[in-house]
């Protein structure tokens, strides 16, 4: 389920119980039983907690929009220059990292689906849902790949990607639209990944970007503090239902919901 929407006028009436209920419904008719989601608010049950952080790739136009604010003893010039993201991923210009082909698609799913054995809650993609998730498609998902090995140069060896979700501006005579790019699942293996995630922001950034945001999960916490991330003040809540499963760590989630 990817959104779950009341009219404003049917809210705070108990409707949204009755949706979920028939969904469930509907879902069990499939042979489907249990169920992973995520909600910004803290329900009964969570089996984790992860806090978000955010990299501003277009600091004068979060701080115009709102978003965000200039820090004490900072001024816009020195906020430009700090949150300033290479023109070129380093990668590309060594004609190493690529965006996804099909040609790439059997050694970069292998890559991901070995990476996330070592997490406690993860998604076990298969080839053709990973064509559907990973395949970059404008304004939708964003993909590359990185092929180091000299013998075999399809094999990917290392993996960043992330999605677009923009907003709507209201109320604002400068700017009516915030693009955002998420974090989804990032592999490194022969690059440390805090320069992989820099690549991430360049490319991100040439994509007209204005924010970056990640989960605190996975091995997300290698790169957030190098690579300019602050500290959000919103967490995601995992749940599970209809499954028992003891609290993890942010750290053991291996799972983004899309």
């Amino acid at each position: 389920i990817n959104f779950l929407c009341v009219h404003k006028k049917l809210r705070s009436k108990r409707l949204a119980p009755v949706l979920i209920k028939e969904i469930t419904r509907r879902v069990n008719h499939t042979g489907v039983f249990q169920a992973v989601y995520t909600a910004g608010v803290v329900l009964p049950g969570p089996i984790s907690s992860c806090r978000y952080h955010h990299r501003s790739l277009n600091p004068k136009k979060l701080v115009e929009i709102g978003f965000s604010r200039i820090p004490p003893r900072m001024t816009m010039a020195r906020m430009i220059k700090l949150y300033r993201v290479f023109n070129e991923p380093k990668l590309i210009s060594g004609n190493k990292l690529h965006k996804l082909e099909m040609k790439y698609v059997d050694s970069a799913h292998a890559l991901l689906v070995e990476h996330l054995k070592q997490f406690e809650l993860t998604v076990e993609f298969s080839r053709e849902e990973f064509i559907h998730w990973f395949m970059p498609r404008d304004n939708v998902i964003t993909t590359y790949v990185v092929c180091n090995d000299e013998n075999d140069g399809d094999k990917v060896t290392d993996m960043i990607s992330y999605y677009h979700l923009h907003s709507t501006i209201m109320g604002n005579p400068k700017h009516d639209h915030l693009y955002a790019a998420y974090s989804f699942y990032n592999v490194a293996t022969t690059v440390p990944l805090a320069n992989l995630m820099k690549d991430a922001l360049s490319i991100a950034k040439n994509e007209g970007m204005d924010v970056f945001n990640a989960l605190e999960q996975m091995k997300n916490a290698e790169f957030l503090s190098e690579c300019k991330f602050g500290k959000g003040d919103g967490n995601l809540q995992y749940y599970l239902y209809n499954w028992c499963c003891p609290t993890m760590d942010p750290k053991n989630v291996g799972i983004v919901l899309l």
